[in-house]
């Protein structure tokens, strides 16, 4: 069982004690008091939920976050002057570094009913990174872009429904400027490379967008159009396969440069089990993966069969990077985002690369999934965007986080909604739950749609990890 299936059976097992305690609660209040009063009870018992107990939060946010930086990171000590960020001593950067501060959060009394959030002060870049309600503990702002205002002795901090206190850290990580070498972008599902990098790909010198499946299962948008379940299963793939190579058109990557291997979604794991055992679609009816791949602008290894295999998968991922010669190919993080075709996706393209002749210089990594907070990165469109939680230790993390402008903000969103897994309305509950807490609880909707990955990955920051370098060829 994965860390985040045995958080969902917790948080369920949780959830039905709560459930249980409270039903027990209305009962007596409908004996002992009033028969009416169970009812009220149980709206305004709901309608709490909703608005402040509704988070998928898997950890107690008064648990500090547990970074362990890779060697390559640099410490500088500083030191807080009422709300100024004061430094010890000069810093020494040449543009372009990412730079994060360890500090200690602890929410105020409205924190634990409004988003605690810490703004950043001081010059034409201000900030705003939000964190969990009711949260006391250590956490990891993104300084990237204030660099030159904390040079200066100008940045403050000032928590809103929270504080900041203790002894501030601040870490800075050298990295080249990515955007000058050719990169590229393997998504699991068409999306994933838009959610993101599409800020880092569509400003890249050369780009590359690679995606594995076609998304092709949980079609019941498609199945409401008289579809039968196989039918609207391959009409959603169908359509996800042309989002994953057109939409990269709109940041300039062209035809050439796009590719669609048509695996099917959820059945990476199973590939890789038996990596000569073909693995057909679970709702699609379809073996052959060649139906999605008719929009590649050229043939690859997996097309002489289609048949939906690892050693396939392997091959095609090896064609496309002798062809491309990426500089950085950029991946989901294998440990941070836990979703199974991303743990695959990535352990593919390390397999892919054992011994080939072309070898990347860096592999960055990407989480548009976390095992225990589905709201982060929390806060707002627009927002920066903080270290996400991280309770292990042993992990050796290096960020890397880039700049986009509101313009290239603006771009991303487009990007967005143009891929048809994001257009779709959200659930009743849903879009109900989403009233009220904008209502009670101060959150506010992206402007760009609904769909919750507007909010999410529309900001002012796109944060990669550097992953350890690939080895060269045996």
């Amino acid at each position: 069982m994965s860390r985040k299936q045995q958080l969902l059976k917790r948080h369920r097992r949780n959830k039905r004690m709560g459930l249980l305690i409270g039903l027990l609660v209305l009962i007596a209040s409908g004996v002992l008091l009033a028969w009416w009063l169970p009812l009220v009870l149980a709206v305004l018992g709901w309608v709490a939920h909703e608005a402040w107990f509704a988070d998928h939060l898997f950890y107690s946010p008064q648990d500090d976050y547990q970074y362990t930086f890779g060697p390559d990171g640099e410490r500088f000590g500083l030191h807080l002057e009422g709300e100024r960020l004061v430094l010890d001593q000069p810093l020494n950067l040449a543009g372009g570094e990412t730079l994060v501060l360890a500090i200690k959060v602890n929410s105020r009394g409205l924190g634990r009913f409004l988003d605690p959030s810490v703004q950043l002060l001081g010059g034409e870049q201000s900030d705003l990174q939000t964190f969990e309600r009711g949260v006391n503990g250590l956490r990891y702002l993104n300084l990237s872009e204030q660099a030159g205002v904390l040079s200066r002795g100008e940045l403050r901090l000032k928590g809103r429904c929270c504080r900041v206190q203790g002894q501030p850290e601040l870490w800075v990580f050298r990295q080249p400027d990515y955007r000058e070498q050719r990169v590229m972008v393997i998504a699991p599902h068409a999306d994933d490379a838009e959610l993101a990098a599409f800020g880092l790909y569509s400003q890249a010198k050369e780009a590359w967008v690679v995606t594995l499946t076609a998304g092709e299962i949980e079609a019941e948008h498609y199945q409401q159009m008289g579809l039968e379940r196989a039918e609207a299963a391959r009409l959603k793939g169908r359509l996800r396969a042309w989002d994953s190579v057109a939409v990269p058109r709109w940041a300039g990557v062209p035809q050439a440069h796009c590719a669609q291997l048509g695996y099917f979604c959820l059945q990476l794991p199973a590939m890789q089990a038996a990596p000569d055992q073909p693995m057909a679609s679970r709702e699609a009816d379809v073996s052959d993966i060649r139906l999605f791949r008719q929009l590649n602008p050229f043939p690859m290894p997996g097309d002489s069969d289609g048949a939906p295999t690892w050693n396939n998968l392997l091959a095609d991922l090896r064609a496309l990077i002798l062809r491309a010669r990426p500089e950085v190919i950029v991946l989901p993080h294998p440990t941070l985002d836990p979703h199974p075709d991303h743990i695959c996706a990535q352990a593919a393209v390390l397999e892919a690369l054992q011994g080939l002749e072309w070898q990347p210089t860096t592999l960055l990594g990407y989480a548009n999934h976390l095992h225990d907070n589905d709201r982060w990165p929390m806060g707002n469109s627009g927002d920066g965007i903080a270290l996400p939680p991280v309770f292990d230790a042993s992990l050796s993390l290096y960020p890397c986080s880039l700049p986009l402008t509101l313009d290239q903000q603006r771009d991303k969103a487009m990007a967005l909604g143009m891929m048809h897994d994001l257009q779709p309305r959200a659930a009743l509950k849903r879009r109900l739950r989403r009233s009220i807490q904008v209502l009670l609880a101060g959150r506010k909707p992206s402007p760009y749609g609904e769909n919750e990955y507007f909010r999410k990955a529309v900001r002012r920051h796109e944060l990669f990890w550097r992953l350890e370098a690939p080895q060269g060829k045996s």
